[in-house]
């Protein structure tokens, strides 16, 4: 069983250097969510190994990317090292990226957790990323829980009507501190608008009303206020409380930077090239100010 707290900081695994996640443990933060489809556990050693008590997850681990057993032993030796710490999410990434290949999300997800059961991974530290609902029961009868990504508050109720209640249920929102309306919406619209390409997500966030047209020239100011708290950081935190009211148990803050250039330089190199970026080039840290601006005004 791992203890989360309310807040957990979510970012791509490479943005989390050792002295970023001491910092965000010292902020007060619950959990460290690592993103970006890690494929192996590396960063999650990386991330222990520079603190305490935090909790550090993966959010996720794609189960297409990564073999079942030599994830299941690299968790192992983890929570050996640091009991109760350590928290394994899983996701099947995007369908639309294998072209020619019929894929089955639901068995291969059951498939993978029957090798983790296997490798003696215990189901109240692992999770699952699912947003529909035979996933989110599969969620709910062999995991802790469940880790819904880009979805408003009413994804997160309608997540816990499925799971019950000794499911945990912890989202995923991302913000914005920027209290000019126009310029957070133009930032986070330059952030956001890769998702819509992903079917998925707009799949899913129709069900809440939103229509093609919403997705449309980056997403409408009615979707981006869906899915990304901005404004001064109480309006932050009073975007965040509407999912623990919706039956949250923990959130996970990703932070949109006035940058978001230099994040699509970094997937490029990542993904494109395999190489891991150097993300400290001596600016200020606008990533774990606003971390702190958060949790401060959250107490």
């Amino acid at each position: 069983m791992v203890t989360l707290g309310k807040y957990g900081a979510w970012s791509l695994f490479w943005r989390v250097t050792p002295k970023r996640a001491r910092q965000i443990e010292d902020l007060g933060y619950g959990a460290i969510w690592l993103g970006g489809s890690v494929a192996d556990l590396g960063p999650v050693r990386a991330a222990l190994e520079a603190t305490s008590k935090v909790v550090v997850g993966t959010s996720i681990t794609n189960i297409f990317g990564s073999d079942p057993r030599a994830v299941g032993r690299e968790f192992a030796e983890l929570n050996a090292d640091y009991p109760g710490r350590v928290a394994l999410g899983l996701g099947i990434g995007h369908q639309e990226k294998l072209p020619g290949r019929e894929v089955k999300p639901l068995t291969l997800m059951a498939e993978y957790l029957d090798v983790l059961d296997t490798e003696h991974v215990p189901e109240d530290q692992r999770f699952i990323a699912a947003l529909g609902p035979k996933m989110l029961r599969l969620a709910a009868d062999r995991t802790a829980g469940t880790l819904p990504y880009l979805a408003p508050a009413e994804n997160t109720g309608n997540a816990r009507s499925i799971v019950g209640d000794d499911t945990l249920v912890i989202p995923e929102h991302k913000v914005v501190l920027e209290g000019d309306r126009s310029s957070a919406l133009a930032r986070a619209r330059s952030y956001i608008h890769r998702y819509w390409e992903m079917p998925n997500y707009v799949q899913n966030l129709k069900k809440y009303g939103f229509a093609d047209a919403d997705f449309a020239d980056g997403g409408s100011d009615r979707l981006l206020d869906a899915v990304v708290a901005s404004g001064t950081v109480g309006d932050i935190v009073a975007k965040l409380e509407q999912h623990f009211v919706a039956g949250a148990n923990h959130v996970a803050i990703q932070v949109i930077e006035s940058r978001p250039e230099k994040w699509d330089e970094e997937i490029q190199l990542y993904f494109g090239q395999g190489i891991i970026p150097n993300v400290d080039d001596g600016s200020p840290d606008e990533l774990l100010d606003t971390f702190a601006a958060i949790i401060t005004a959250s107490k």
